[in-house]
């Protein structure tokens, strides 16, 4: 989740996938429309040689079906090597392996939502000093 302005991403607590899809759309959707989202960012977990592999297509249908069931725009991004990132910073952070397990996935989320956040902030700054 970000702040109104845009800058600053901040975690929510993970929403696990259960075995209905209509269940887990449902229950984003609902979230979107509690938190007044505009937009939603996905994490593509790319290969390293930034090819699509199976998590990713999966990734990208799960995207699709995801389009259907909310009307907002939907934003993929790379997120190579941000798990890597994140453990080294919990491992950093001298957080047990089950502490660390249990937020790896809030921080990674946190971390592909503030990288894009910056990079399209840095894209507006550019364009408007180019214009």
């Amino acid at each position: 989740m970000s702040d109104e302005e845009e800058i600053l991403a901040s975690p929510l607590p993970c929403q696990r996938r259960t075995h209905s899809l209509k269940h887990d759309l449902r229950r984003l959707t609902k979230l979107a429309a509690e938190y007044g989202v505009h937009r939603i960012v996905i994490g593509l977990p790319l290969n390293a040689d930034g090819s699509q592999g199976p998590m990713a297509e999966e990734t990208l249908a799960f995207a699709d079906r995801l389009k259907q069931a909310i009307d907002l725009p939907i934003e993929m991004v790379d997120e190579r090597l941000t798990t890597d990132e994140v453990e080294r910073v919990l491992i950093r952070a001298n957080l047990s392996r089950q502490k660390r397990k249990g937020l790896r996935d809030s921080l990674a989320a946190v971390l592909i939502l503030q990288d894009h956040l910056d990079r399209e902030r840095s894209e507006s700054l550019t364009d408007r000093e180019c214009s």
